[in-house]
């Protein structure tokens, strides 16, 4: 009997979620049953989810901002086709593959022309990890620097640089790492000037709090590190290839000149996971020094043809359809119109956002039943009353969206760039009503408050 994805599929789809407990993270299983989001999808077409009941969820989630091009792209599916058909010569690492050098060339016209030198990895957290390695071995400084709420990935290197604490405290001693507070010129070059530090690693857009930098703080904060010998990494993983309306969110501020750059998610198409360190020569060359150092820093999986693929259709998509003018528009007509919608509200502090990764921070109310019910929230777990807006938009609306992370009282928004005209209307509708009842106590979201409340999300 020949291997039938499908029929595996469809024999074991009863047994969905008594496996995953069985065999991968209860934990999460939990969550999901909790906060309602356990359901079983069968199907995705562009910015769109479709569960086992045939309903459709519009998705604002986007894989963590991996879908940026929406799901199933049909070009890039068919380029990874076309290359599996090739019968190519995949891996086989004593060689110089043809797509990699490809990739790199495309690449290197999106990217500054200072960084043309590239590295192939599997992830976002491994580019981080390869860039921390580049850094240290270039400067010979072992101490890294980064952000307050900054998020750069959970393996032990890129974790010693991500500023939440609930992530790192059960897996010291960690990197030699230290953070200053985002957006603060003043205690960054209060840091730099001690000239202990190798790197500043700094995302443009922070994706943990959807912080947008003052104009001044990435050029100036270049300049920074250049008078203190510092390599300046900008972490675009999550805003890069083409999210905010240019191809790198820093693009937006042209005189921020970056040592390296770290590229993943949106650049996969969604298909085949692929990470870039994009780096100056010189950096470049103090690794890779001489033919006994050839393979100092490798991976396995980073050159393959199926990953070089997917980038090439996907950058090509950002060509073709004009993605970066796309995102541009369409944030700038979804952030307005939750702008319109929201603002009015005593408990929306903020609506903020740059193309299409958009942040919507809550804060404590004025009135004084409002403050009844924040006040539980708050006392139960930080930043819970965000799960008040996140569990309805989902159950009631079919909208998925994301509290943008531990202890924090935003809702974090990364829509698919092809979202339409009419998607944009029902998400700031949607808001609308479901930040309507939440400024509604006693009442139906704050009675899911109580529920939620009673569980205990850091029970062992």
């Amino acid at each position: 009997m020949s291997f039938s994805i499908s029929e595996l599929l469809e024999n074991k789809q009863d047994q969905q979620f008594n496996l995953y407990h069985q065999y991968l993270n209860h934990q999460l299983l939990n969550v999901l049953k909790t906060l309602g989001f356990n359901k079983k999808y069968v199907r995705a077409e562009n910015q769109y989810l479709f569960d086992s009941e045939g309903l459709r969820y519009l998705d604002l989630l986007s894989g963590y901002g991996v879908f940026s091009f929406g799901r199933n792209h049909p070009q890039i599916i068919k380029a990874v086709k076309e290359t599996l058909d090739l019968g190519l010569a995949n891996m086989v690492q004593f060689d110089a593959p043809l797509l990699a050098a490809c990739l790199a060339e495309k690449l290197a016209q999106f990217l500054p022309p200072e960084l043309n030198k590239f590295f192939f990895c599997n992830s976002g957290t491994e580019a981080i990890e390869g860039a921390i390695k580049f850094a240290r071995a270039a400067t010979k400084r072992p101490k890294m620097l980064s952000c307050d709420s900054a998020f750069h990935g959970l393996t032990t290197g890129s974790l010693a640089l991500n500023g939440s604490e609930i992530f790192k405290k059960d897996f010291y001693p960690l990197l030699a790492a230290e953070t200053v507070p985002f957006n603060d010129l003043e205690a960054l070059e209060a840091a730099l000037k001690t000239k202990q530090f190798s790197c500043f690693v700094l995302e443009p857009i922070q994706g943990k709090t959807v912080k947008i930098p003052d104009p001044d703080y990435l050029p100036q904060a270049s300049a920074l590190c250049q008078k203190y010998n510092t390599l300046f990494i900008i972490d675009e993983v999550q805003t890069g290839v083409g999210r905010t309306g240019k191809f790198l969110a820093s693009q937006h501020w042209p005189e921020a000149q970056a040592d390296i750059i770290t590229l993943s998610k949106a650049l996969s198409g969604g298909l085949v996971p692929v990470g870039v360190i994009a780096m100056k020569p010189w950096i470049f060359e103090k690794i890779y020094r001489n033919m006994e150092h050839a393979v100092i820093h490798s991976c396995t999986f980073g050159r393959n043809d199926l990953a070089m693929t997917a980038a090439l259709a996907t950058l090509d998509v950002l060509e073709s359809e004009d993605m970066m003018t796309q995102a541009a528009i369409k944030g700038k007509k979804l952030l307005s119109l939750l702008r319109e919608k929201l603002l009015p509200f005593e408990m929306v502090k903020e609506v903020r956002g740059l193309g299409m990764m958009i942040g919507i921070e809550f804060c404590p109310p004025k009135s004084l039943k409002l403050k009844a019910g924040w006040t539980l929230l708050e006392a139960a777990n930080k930043g819970l009353f965000c799960q008040l807006i996140v569990i309805p938009l989902f159950r009631d609306f079919r909208l998925l969206t994301q509290v943008a992370g531990p202890n924090c009282h935003v809702v974090k928004l990364l829509p698919p760039i092809t979202m339409s005209d009419s998607d944009i209307e029902e998400t700031a509708n949607a808001f609308q009503q479901v930040v309507a009842m939440a400024h509604n106590f006693p009442g139906a979201i704050w009675d899911l408050g109580k529920t939620l409340a009673k569980h205990s999300w850091a029970k062992t």
